[in-house]
């Protein structure tokens, strides 16, 4: 099949360099433009444009996917499908209806839950036991159209941002072949989303990742989990950030009566920091204070001593 992919991070090389190997004709990578990165503002190509210049695709990167000198490129084109992998812009209709097999999409969730720009994170924040992928034919709403197939993965205890991501990003490669084959012999089914159960996410930014110590130890630890490896759960210590990549939440015997307040270290041990929250123990394993490395809380604690009564995020 002759397809036109259109997508910027890891998730979506991962499935770009499936679409390339199973034989698919490329006729054309889409991606965001290159960004400056660093001190030195040095150009940084996204992980697909990399990707694409690997496997020596033509890569196109639009400002605006709407604008009509890239909407007459992609008519020239004339692809049969569009392959849609966390892009980062909205199609216009137009470019929606010019494929004959339409624009398909690799979605991170199980639709019609978590709809938008983070199901990936979202799934673990909420504490779900299982996600999955979606892939399905792309309309002019925000993951709304018709599915065509689905499949399940269970999210593990111990679940990050990152790990999930990685996962799904093979999953999702894998289901997208067997979509186009169901697709190029029309035998695609369209099922429709019930509305009714949709829920929609908004994109995570950098200060979602403050952790607010009232919470229950269970949702600041899935808080850490899913904010694993961006933009990491952090908190303050003496005034400096403190960012927090592991931990294990404990039971408190007496809720009534606790002895210290949120965000309070109400007990040092060999290998961690334990903290009050607004709901059981929050036991701290790994982290990383600025300017340091990230460490286990063990070594971190040889060379910063903590005192119990310490109260993090002031």
């Amino acid at each position: 099949m002759r397809v036109l992919f259109m997508g910027t991070p890891d998730f979506a090389a991962v499935i770009l360099e499936k679409i390339i190997t199973s034989g698919h004709e490329v006729i054309g990578v889409v991606t965001q433009p290159d960004k400056e990165k660093g001190r030195g503002r040095t150009i940084s190509f996204s992980p697909v444009k990399e990707l694409a210049i690997k496997y020596g695709c033509t890569v196109y990167q639009p400002v605006k996917v709407r604008d009509e000198s890239f909407l007459q490129t992609v008519k020239e084109l004339a692809p049969e499908a569009i392959i849609v992998a966390a892009f980062g812009q909205i199609l216009p209709k137009t470019l929606l209806d010019m494929p004959p097999y339409g624009c398909i999409n690799v979605h991170a969730s199980l639709l019609p839950k978590y709809r938008g720009a983070a199901p990936i994170q979202y799934s673990i924040l909420e504490g779900e036991e299982e996600t999955g992928i979606t892939i399905m034919y792309m309309d002019d709403g925000i993951d709304t159209g018709d599915m065509i197939l689905q499949a399940r993965t269970p999210i593990s205890p111990d679940e990050t941002g990152g790990s999930l991501y990685e996962k799904l990003a093979v999953i999702g490669a894998d289901l997208l072949i067997e979509a186009l084959e169901k697709i190029k012999n029309n035998t695609a089914e369209r099922i429709h989303q019930n509305n009714e159960q949709s829920t929609y996410v908004k994109m995570i930014t950098k200060e979602m990742g403050k952790l607010d110590f009232t919470w229950p130890a269970i949702k600041l630890e899935r808080w850490i989990r899913g904010m694993d490896p961006w933009p990491s759960a952090y908190t303050y210590l003496d005034g400096k950030t403190l960012k927090i990549w592991k931990a294990e939440v404990e039971e408190y015997q007496d809720e009534e009566n606790k002895p210290a307040k949120p965000g309070e270290v109400v007990e040092i041990r060999k290998d961690a920091i334990a903290v009050m929250t607004g709901e059981g123990i929050l036991v701290i394993k790994e982290l990383q204070l600025e300017g340091k490395k990230r460490m286990p809380c063990g070594a971190f604690l040889l060379g910063y001593p903590i005192t119990v009564g310490t109260v993090l995020g002031s």
